[in-house]
Formats: C-alpha cells, sequence, structure tokens
C-alpha cells in the first residue's frame, strides 16, 4: 500500500452510434439495432443461476454455516449485495421479471463480482448496449470488491481512476457520508468541493486551501493526461465560470502537489479525528482502494471505535426508477 491522493473526474454519456433499421420482423433479434434491443430472459435466467452458483459466501465476506447446503450463494444473499428485494432477484432467474434498467444490470453486475467480460454480456441478455470500455468506468474491479468486502469494520471505499466513488463500506458511509449517491457534475469530487460548501465540512476549516490546492492540482494533471478535449478539460472550464476560488488556484499552475498519509476529519458523531489513509492500486482498471485507519492507543483510533458501534444513523433513500425493485 502507498499513500493515497485522490484524482478527480466528471461524468459524460456515451452515444450509440445509429444502426440500420431491420426490414424483416421475423428476424428483428438478429439485426435489431443497439437501442432496440429486448431482453432474453431465458439465457438471462440461466447467466445469473450459474453465476450466483459459482460465487461462494467467502468470495463475498459472509460466513458459511454448518448447514449451508445451497451451491453457491442463496438468492436472498445475491439480492442484499445487488441491493434489490429477494423477490425482484428470484422472478430475473426464473424467467418472468421485468427488464431490468442499466442502473440495475450494473447492480447485478457488481453484486455478482462479474469480470467486465461478464458484464457486458449481462448487460446485452438485459437488452442493453455494453458499456463502453473507457477510462472511466463504474464497474467495479472484481479483485478490489474481495478486498473491500473483507474489511466491514474499516472504512474503506473503491474510487474509479478520476476520483468517483464507486462502492463504500459500512463505516466508510459513517465516516463520510453516502458518496456514491451523486449524480451529473456532482459525482467529481473536486466539483463538489468547489461548487457544495457542505462538502467540506468534515474538514477542519484550516485545511480548507491545502485541499483547494491539491484538487486544482490533481484537476490539471488529469487535463495533461487525457487532452484538452476530455471531460476533464471540460470539468474545469466549467469550474472556471464557476468558482473564483478555483479560478485563482488554476491560474497559479501548481502540479504535483500530494496529500499526506495524515489526514484530519471531523465527524458530527465523534468529532476531530487524524486518521492515515493508504491506497491498493489496480492499474487494470485504473481503480483504487482507499482504507482509514488510526493509530492503536490514541484518541482517534477510541473514536474510530465508537463510530463503528454509532454506525449509520441517516440512511440515503435512492431517487430512482428501480426505488420500487430494491424495497
Amino acid at each position: 500500500m502507498q499513500d493515497a491522493s485522490l484524482p478527480l473526474w466528471v461524468d459524460h454519456q456515451v452515444v450509440d452510434s445509429a444502426a440500420q433499421p431491420c426490414n424483416h420482423e421475423w428476424d428483428a433479434r438478429i439485426v435489431m439495432p443497439w437501442e432496440m434491443r429486448i431482453v432474453d430472459r431465458p439465457e438471462l435466467a440461466d447467466f445469473l443461476r450459474s453465476r450466483r452458483q459459482a460465487l461462494q459466501p467467502e468470495d463475498v465476506g459472509l460466513f458459511r454455516g454448518p448447514r449451508r447446503r445451497t451451491s453457491g450463494l442463496r438468492r436472498e444473499e445475491v439480492a442484499e449485495l445487488c441491493g434489490m428485494s429477494t423477490d425482484y432477484y428470484a422472478r430475473l432467474e426464473r424467467g418472468n421479471g421485468p427488464q431490468p434498467s442499466e442502473q440495475m444490470a450494473a447492480a447485478l453486475a457488481r453484486g455478482l463480482r462479474l469480470s467486465l467480460a461478464e458484464r457486458d454480456h449481462l448487460f446485452l441478455l438485459t437488452g442493453h448496449n455494453a458499456p463502453q470500455r473507457v477510462l472511466r468506468t463504474d464497474h467495479v474491479s472484481p479483485g478490489l470488491m474481495r478486498v473491500l468486502d473483507r474489511l466491514e469494520d474499516t472504512p474503506a471505499q473503491i474510487m474509479s481512476g478520476l476520483g468517483e466513488t464507486l462502492a463504500q463500506t459500512r463505516l466508510a458511509r459513517a465516516l463520510l457520508g453516502d458518496q456514491t449517491q451523486f449524480t451529473g457534475l456532482a459525482r467529481s469530487a473536486v466539483y463538489r468541493w468547489f461548487t457544495d460548501p457542505a462538502s467540506r465540512l468534515i474538514y477542519p476549516e484550516d485545511d480548507h486551501p491545502t485541499h483547494g490546492r491539491i484538487y486544482t492540482a490533481q484537476l490539471r494533471r488529469v487535463v495533461t493526461q487525457q487532452g484538452p478535449q476530455s471531460p476533464a478539460a471540460a470539468l474545469a472550464d466549467t469550474l472556471r465560470g464557476q468558482s473564483a476560488e478555483f479560478a485563482a488556484f488554476w491560474s497559479d499552475h501548481e502540479i504535483g502537489i500530494e496529500y499526506t498519509s495524515q489526514k484530519r476529519l471531523r465527524n458530527p458523531e465523534v468529532g476531530l479525528m487524524e486518521l492515515h489513509c493508504q491506497t491498493l492500486l489496480d492499474p487494470d482498471q485504473v481503480q483504487s482502494l482507499l482504507v482509514f485507519t488510526a493509530t492503536p492507543g490514541t484518541e482517534s483510533y477510541q473514536k474510530l471505535q465508537l463510530l463503528s458501534v454509532i454506525g449509520t444513523q441517516r440512511l440515503t433513500v435512492p431517487n430512482t426508477e428501480d426505488a420500487a425493485a430494491r424495497q
């Protein structure tokens, strides 16, 4: 592990290419345009069942009880990992469920710890285009997910290569808040920092200028790497127009400024803590696993232990069309 510094990112949309329309109703499934795909319920059911049976309790941090007779995970366990109701998932396996949205397909891929190839296959079976494989990807590396599953009693989260939070442990949500709920530009940590004052509340005010300088320097590095036509460059242009503070930092042309391993964080439940942040990198998918720890015997260590008992007191209800499927 090495010291972590959070890179940054902004959301963008993928536009599908046009396809020739089908001229014959009988062969529509063969030459159907991408945007008119239909869900293949029998194949989807078989695929979900096979992936569930191949996934073992130990793979997702669950305890294998002496009475377990199920080959692989139970349906209710997969449903919980995917953040959906057991009935919804069971209907998909039976082949009589609704067509999953792209968001639910992504949740299935993450919960079942699918590889990128398996994820793409799942999207096609659910009647959607496979997501484009770009440097930014919301699909979490299965290897990092396996590590995260074993860190449930530790504040830890998986970040995309440019700073979007893709997955968090329960204690990370208690410490930092739910950082996976944001959409649009707000998915970018740097955008929130310079446009949403609430994003700064967990850091002491004395540290704010340092955080601003580092966020700006990191974004400049990403813009340099990805070029002037990249989404990162578009984000920088947007922020220069919306934040005088960012514009001032940007004009300084600072580069190479990094965080130290120690960070001061203020939690509304337990107060100020001094924590160490390390990162485990997955270079194949340009993702990182951030882990927050405290030195044993310190006041911060005791506060972190207390926070693990208190847990998350406020839950955020997803504001999506799939809310019913999650009940």
